[in-house]
Order: structure tokens, then C-alpha cells, then sequence
């Protein structure tokens, strides 16, 4: 019989410096924006409750310093996370070919068993910023080529799509866990590798419906 699934789930944020991480962390939580921010120092967390699918769970949320001279800092906090925001800003593209290296970083030093079936969602920050350097076609192709991962277009300066991203984020928990439930269950003959979002994969923008197909 599979274990009872917590009610408590560790969510950790990666992506590079100034793509507003923290901003995220704390418009999702304390509903606040801060424009004097500054860069994170090693890692910090906030905790907040959210009700998905009629459960309340408790979400702790880590927000890590993006600068490389941190990465001996961060990387033990990577183990025994649940879900796995990646963050790049949409005025930023290096921030966005820095996504591959995060995604390869977190799942080493998480030791994450299944990479397909771990839920990841990617975040496009800043959209309420008038210069995007990241074409559309440049993130739905990286979304597929990552097991159509969802992808959500956010402002935390204007609290556009954030709430929607972290609560589309236990969903995808709560998918993953089903999943890994049936091959539990099957045993070692399940040859049924789910692709979870393979015909769903959302991109989320201020200027379109909160979500729409990606990929």
C-alpha cells in the first residue's frame, strides 16, 4: 500500500540572478512587491497555505541566490524538494539558455529518481516590462523538448499570473504522485510511461486568456 501523501510539500525557485525570484516568493505569499530588493544571500524561505483540489496544503518555499559564487550554498537545499519552479525573465534571454543548467543542477544534486515524471514549472517574469527578448516560439519549443512542461507569463510588480503558477505547481504534484502510484502498484512490468501534459501544456500572458495551449 503506498504511503500516505503530505500535506506539506517543499518548492524550491531557481533561475539566474534579477529575474525576480524573491519578488515572486514574496507577491505569492505576503501579496507585496518591493522594488528596492535585493539580491538573495545563499537561500531564504516563506511558508503559505493553499487549498488545491479540496486539500490545504502547506507549501515551504525556498528562494535561492542565482549568482554562481553561491553554489555551494544552495545546492544542499535541492534535496527533498517536491515541486521545482524554473524562473527566467522575459527581458533577460541568456537568463532563458540558462534554464538547461538549472534544470541539470537541481535534478544532480536532488538525486531525483524519475526526471519525466518530477514537476517542474517554468515561469517567464516580468512580463510587464515593454522590451521581451524571448520569442514565444523560443519558449513553447523548450517547454516540448522538456516533457511539455507548463509555462506560466508572470509580473510580480503587477501580480499578474503568480498565484496561478505556484497552484498549477501542487497540481502537477498531485498528477505526479498519481502516476508514480500506478507504477507502484503495477509493479516492475508497468510499461506505461506517462507523458503528463503531452496534449496540455499551458503558456499563461497579460494579454491572453490566464492560460492557453504552449506546445
Amino acid at each position: 500500500m503506498p504511503p500516505p501523501k503530505p500535506n506539506f510539500l517543499k518548492v524550491i525557485i531557481l533561475g539566474d540572478g534579477a529575474v525576480g525570484k524573491s519578488a515572486l516568493m514574496n507577491r505569492f505569499v505576503n501579496n507585496k512587491f518591493d522594488n528596492q530588493s535585493f539580491h538573495t544571500i545563499g537561500v531564504e524561505f516563506l511558508n503559505k497555505e493553499v487549498k488545491v483540489g479540496g486539500t490545504t496544503y502547506t507549501l515551504q518555499i525556498w528562494d535561492t541566490a542565482g549568482q554562481e559564487r553561491f553554489k555551494s550554498l544552495r545546492t544542499p537545499f535541492y534535496r527533498g524538494s517536491d515541486i521545482c519552479l524554473l524562473v527566467y525573465s522575459v527581458d533577460d534571454e541568456q537568463s532563458f539558455y540558462n534554464l538547461d543548467t538549472w534544470k541539470r543542477e537541481f535534478l544532480y544534486y536532488a538525486d531525483v529518481k524519475d526526471a519525466e515524471l518530477f514537476p517542474f514549472v517554468l515561469i517567464g517574469n516580468k512580463v510587464d516590462l515593454p522590451k521581451h527578448e524571448v520569442p514565444t516560439e523560443q519558449v513553447e519549443a523548450w517547454c516540448h523538448a522538456n516533457n511539455n512542461m507548463k509555462c506560466f507569463m508572470t509580473s510580480a510588480k503587477d501580480s499578474i499570473n503568480v498565484d496561478q503558477a505556484f497552484n498549477a505547481s501542487v497540481e502537477k504534484w498531485l498528477t505526479s504522485e498519481q502516476n508514480l502510484d500506478k507504477q507502484m502498484k503495477a509493479g516492475p512490468n508497468y510499461t506505461n510511461q506517462v507523458n503528463l501534459d503531452k496534449h496540455n501544456t499551458n503558456l499563461s500572458g497579460n494579454q491572453q486568456d490566464n492560460e492557453k495551449t504552449c506546445c
